[in-house]
């Protein structure tokens, strides 16, 4: 062979390689564009439902990349007024949370869903084949057995425990509350209960920051029952007990009977009994305009999400405070 077409092989392989390099390493994203980044805190509770619609929003916009942070619904607020940390959207368990703790931060705020207490357990439960809605707290109260709930100073399911609680020994005129509490560091005094900061549990009382924590420990067979939501219940396929109104928190028009108990916790806010409802908000310094496109998602095609996964919607979501002009046509506005 020639060297001059020696040196033309070498140069079409050089120029067949480079070509093949450049073919192979265009980025993998439908559009070519980088994607976008969506920050989002939400409540453990929520994680689930939230990560389905997320996953149905990106049907429609396969550029954005959301960052999902799950908490206790208190802790995932202190994230953005205390600790600085940047959120494009907060979802909670507790609604009058965003006013309270955020009033500097978020000026409109969206009560989209609903919830009811229930004891979960699992099979392996000591008593799981006795425990009813009559009887569970004589069950909780039974030597062996261990029952948990999340810790009141930093998720709403763990003051709505003990509210919940509170309102059981009213009803059944007992001190169950305080007998089911002995042991922890948690004060009760009729129908009010002291949590200090930070809170401890017992040799039966098993306390940690979230809810959904409790979950693993379940279905280890380390606890016996949980106060746990309705849904969180059933997305994980536990077996539960459903309380009766009087004391599940999940009748709006109990509100007033809820509102008898109070639990006074660690940094000396007063919680008083409600019924269990959601809220969000797109915190003021927020940048990206897609928090808002998605917030509309979530509050329409996303509340039938919810109710697949066990959860109450509200239909419409009431809204409070300066509500955005893209969401007016799918909520209800009742308050300042």
């Amino acid at each position: 062979m020639g060297r001059g077409k020696y040196y033309l092989l070498i140069l079409l392989f050089i120029s067949i390689t480079l070509l093949a390099y450049k073919l192979t390493s265009v980025p993998e994203v439908s559009s070519g564009k980088t994607p976008e980044k969506l920050k989002i805190f939400l409540a453990g509770s929520l994680q689930i439902p939230v990560e389905r619609i997320t996953e149905l929003y990106r049907k429609i916009n396969p550029d954005l990349d959301f960052q999902l942070e799950a908490s206790g619904s208190v802790e995932a607020i202190k994230k953005v007024t205390e600790l600085g940390k940047y959120a494009d959207l907060i979802l909670v368990a507790d609604y009058s949370l965003i006013p309270k703790l955020m009033a500097d931060h978020a000026d409109w705020y969206v009560v989209f869903a609903t919830n009811r207490l229930v004891i979960a357990y699992t099979e392996s439960s000591k008593y799981a084949g006795e425990i009813n809605e009559n009887n569970w707290y004589r069950i909780l109260m039974r030597d062996g057995v261990k029952f948990g709930f999340s810790d009141p100073n930093r998720d709403p399911c763990g003051y709505r425990s003990l509210i919940s609680l509170l309102l059981a020994s009213n009803l059944s005129e007992s001190p169950l509350a305080s007998e089911l509490l002995r042991g922890t560091n948690i004060r009760v005094s009729g129908m009010e209960a002291w949590v200090p900061d930070p809170v401890q549990g017992s040799e039966k009382v098993v306390i940690r920051p979230k809810s959904v924590e409790l979950l693993a420990l379940l279905e280890s067979g380390v606890l016996d029952y949980a106060f746990e939501y309705e849904s969180v219940a059933i997305q994980h396929n536990l077996s539960y007990v459903r309380l009766p109104d009087e004391i599940d928190l999940g009748n709006p028009e109990l509100k007033d009977f809820y509102s008898r108990a109070k639990v006074h916790l660690g940094s000396g806010e007063v919680i008083e009994g409600d019924a269990i409802a959601y809220g969000l908000t797109i915190p003021k310094a927020a940048r990206n305009d897609e928090a808002l496109k998605f917030t509309k998602f979530l509050l329409t095609e996303g509340l039938n999400t919810f109710e697949e996964l066990g959860q109450r919607a509200m239909r419409p979501p009431l809204a409070y405070g300066k509500v955005p002009e893209e969401l007016k046509g799918i909520v209800k506005e009742v308050g300042g």
